[in-house]
């Protein structure tokens, strides 16, 4: 497996998007608007596109969300690629850039239906947190942290 850095115009982030926004209009139901509001690709600089003998498999970016904290955000592993450890090589990856771009934790919003999603971030040492910023008193949210 490859993991490319490119930011948001990259066509194979864009692809891997896309699938992730008809899974969630299945898995968010009513909800998928409201969410799909604070999930445009524009100011995405920071992505990571995972490849695996030359097909896109995976995708998430990081976006500045205060002085300390990159938002995790289009978090997502094919259907035909997950539980090989893509999406938790990602999210290292991601940690790591965060580190180095000089920010000190990793904040993400997901909803309660992921649960795939939710068992990744527990796995992988994120805390459940207050809902932030649009997300505050969002029933149907959960926000993790994860300090880097």
């Amino acid at each position: 497996m490859r993991l490319e850095h490119t930011d948001s115009h990259h066509s194979d982030f864009k692809l891997l998007v896309k699938e992730l926004d008809n899974t969630l209009a299945v898995t968010d139901g009513d909800d998928h608007a409201f969410y799909d509001q604070f999930n445009k690709l524009d100011h995405l600089n920071n992505v990571i596109v995972a490849y695996e003998d030359g097909i896109p498999v995976g995708c998430a970016a990081l976006k500045k969300y205060d002085t300390q904290s990159m938002e995790i955000k289009r978090m997502y592993t094919r259907n035909n690629y997950r539980g090989k450890g893509i999406a938790s090589s990602i999210l290292n990856e991601l940690e790591k850039w965060t580190a180095a771009l000089g920010f000190k934790r990793c904040i993400l919003e997901t909803g309660v239906n992921q649960r795939e999603a939710i068992a990744l971030y527990k796995k992988s040492g994120y805390e459940l947190i207050k809902n932030y910023g649009p997300y505050a008193g969002v029933e149907n949210s959960f926000c993790f942290e994860k300090k880097v």
